[in-house]
């Protein structure tokens, strides 16, 4: 049986809290720290299930890797060419961040090997990853619709090339610039939008020298990376259930410790202060290249508004709390340009509408977004997550409103990107249980 989570209408939160490292960091300290020479120290470190098939996958390939302890991760770097052929199948779990990122990594590398996940990670696209691969002279298969397995053959080589993105993808962007590692040449890539920066930043860390201009990132085939020190700020992903929590429960008030607030994340924060909350940022430090800060929200009155395009891919992953927001938020939200989030671990527009329209939220899903006319009472239900974990933790937040309890199904990824959700959010005043 799937896990599910109940939870009692009403209440508020308070408290000073500490969410999970951020999941993208963590990834790429594991990929980043296998291909240097020498060693790589990692503090903050994510053990969320995401996270640990990335871990798996390098220890698959010959990597030695201690921890993770308490967020601590040692790695052992085999340098750019010391990955092994793994013996099996690299299991990518419900990781999409792992599959498309180690399409580029490994399309570089002298062995064959086969990319796989659950039944979920089967469902997202690959070809947007694989396509700019083989234009580097990739040999790249995915299986049926352009779906996972991904099967990756030895090369004879990659060549340098520049990729205009057709859509903002700081995944497929990154494939490209891990695999210029081991291209003959510069490797560039042009974005349409801003997008999470976290490769191009830790390749820095680690020594590779990123040319960034405008909307633009290049590298130089050839670079060595050298074993560093990398801490992990809290994941801001994570903390958007929090921020919009404790802004839709009167009379409430929490403190968020060592938040990364990259620019090209905080899309989250700026659409809700937008909305009229009220979220201030305090203590605003760098911690190995990522800005951070402590960031305290109390309640506040919210109205809806229409998102502001270029926030859309600053606040991709964001957009399911939000839609929560919204539908807390007096008069109406419009959000457009959001087409990405129909394939992400679920179709977020059809399912979000779908569990408001349960709740009694006036919410119209559209191709690229949803229009949701918000600040009525809205009641509980049975909402399913379709096994999407930013789902099901965006309507454990929803019943902070809602006039009836909600009961949520198919939970059992949260452990994905927040292990811990449900105590964490029990200790500030959720009325969450397992089920």
């Amino acid at each position: 049986m799937s896990l599910e989570f109940h939870v009692r209408p009403g209440g508020s939160l308070h408290g000073d809290l500490r969410v999970p490292g951020d999941k993208s960091i963590s990834h790429r300290s594991i990929m980043l720290g296998a291909l240097a020479d020498g060693v790589t120290e990692v503090s903050g470190f994510l053990e969320g299930e995401d996270a640990l098939a990335t871990m798996r996958a390098f220890r698959a390939m010959g990597v030695e890797i201690e921890g993770p302890d308490q967020g601590r991760v040692r790695i052992v770097g085999a340098g750019r060419e010391g990955l092994r052929a793994p013996s099996d199948v690299l299991d990518c779990g419900n990781s999409g961040t792992t599959m498309r990122l180690l399409s580029g990594l490994l399309c570089g590398q002298g062995f064959a090997v086969t990319l796989d996940g659950d039944s979920s990670l089967r469902r997202r696209p690959m070809e947007r990853v694989a396509k700019p691969l083989r234009m580097m002279g990739a040999r790249i298969e995915t299986g049926e619709g352009g779906r996972p397995p991904v099967r990756i053959l030895p090369a004879d080589g990659l060549a340098a090339i520049h990729y205009d993105l057709p859509v903002a993808s700081a995944q497929v962007k990154s494939a490209v610039l891990l695999a210029g590692l081991f291209a003959q040449g510069r490797t560039s890539v042009t974005e349409p939008e801003p997008t999470r920066d976290h490769s191009e930043r830790m390749l820095e860390a680690f020594g590779v020298r990123v040319e960034r201009t405008g909307a633009t990132a290049a590298l130089q085939g050839g670079q060595r990376l050298t074993g560093t020190v990398i801490q992990v700020p809290g994941d801001i992903s994570s903390a958007a259930f929090f921020l919009v929590a404790a802004s839709i429960a009167p009379g409430s008030e929490l403190v968020l410790r060592d938040v990364g607030i990259n620019p090209t994340r905080i899309g989250v924060i700026e659409i809700l202060r937008l909305m009229g909350a009220d979220i201030q940022t305090e203590h605003a430090r760098l911690a190995g290249g990522e800005p951070i800060a402590d960031l305290r929200v109390r309640a506040a009155e919210l109205h809806g508004i229409d998102v502001p395009p270029h926030l859309v891919p600053l606040a991709i992953d964001e957009f399911p709390v939000l839609f929560v927001a919204a539908a807390c938020a007096a008069g109406r939200t419009r959000v457009t340009g959001a087409a990405e989030l129909r394939v992400k671990e679920s179709d977020r527009i059809q399912v979000m509408a779908d569990g408001l329209r349960t709740l009694g939220v006036a919410a119209t899903p559209t191709d690229d977004g949803m229009i949701i006319d918000g600040g009525q009472p809205f009641g509980g239900g049975t909402i399913d997550s379709h096994g999407d974990h930013r789902i099901a933790m965006a309507f454990s937040v929803a019943a902070l409103r809602a006039e009836a309890g909600l009961r949520i199904r198919d939970t059992d990824n949260v452990a994905t990107s927040f292990p811990g959700f449900v105590e964490l959010a029990a200790g500030a005043g959720l009325g969450i249980e397992r089920a």
